[in-house]
């Protein structure tokens, strides 16, 4: 995936390309889904949503540039997988996602792989988490019509 997805289209942040070999996709998509995890097109996740693909996310976590010093906030926690990243990339996480099932899964799945520098809640994330701001970076996986004052 790495190589052919990630270097070979354009991805070149060495921190991108190492956390990505180091976080396993299949751990965040259901067992049906598995053998399928780490190719590159989204695949569904329930509530109607799906995991980015590969290069998608791979584009946004290298446009941040983090360093590893950063307070981040996730705007739609998803699988957790993107939250996974961020986490191996950034000092500390904080994921929004409003479906409660989606995000009860991904902390749990979070946890079972021993991450600790992520809190999530199940809220609207047009909002944000300001209890925990101001952010270093924001990164927002779900479609909205507008970029919502609250974020800026």
């Amino acid at each position: 995936m790495v190589e052919r997805q990630l270097r070979a289209r354009g991805i070149h942040d060495p921190r991108v390309l190492e956390t990505m070999l180091q976080v396993p996709r299949h751990q965040f998509v259901a067992p049906e889904f598995q053998v399928q995890a780490y190719a590159d097109y989204p695949l569904p996740i329930g509530a109607e949503q799906t995991i980015s693909q590969p290069f998608i996310i791979a584009v946004a976590l290298q446009a941040l540039g983090l360093t590893g010093t950063e307070s981040v906030l996730e705007v739609g926690t998803g699988s957790g997988y993107q939250t996974a990243l961020l986490a191996r990339m950034a000092r500390q996480v904080y994921s929004v996602e409003r479906h409660a099932e989606l995000a009860e899964k991904a902390n749990r799945t979070l946890r079972e792989l021993g991450f600790g520098n992520i809190k999530i809640s199940v809220r609207d994330g047009s909002q944000g988490w300001p209890d925990y701001s101001p952010y270093d970076a924001i990164l927002v996986s779900a479609a909205a019509p507008s970029l919502p004052r609250s974020l800026v």
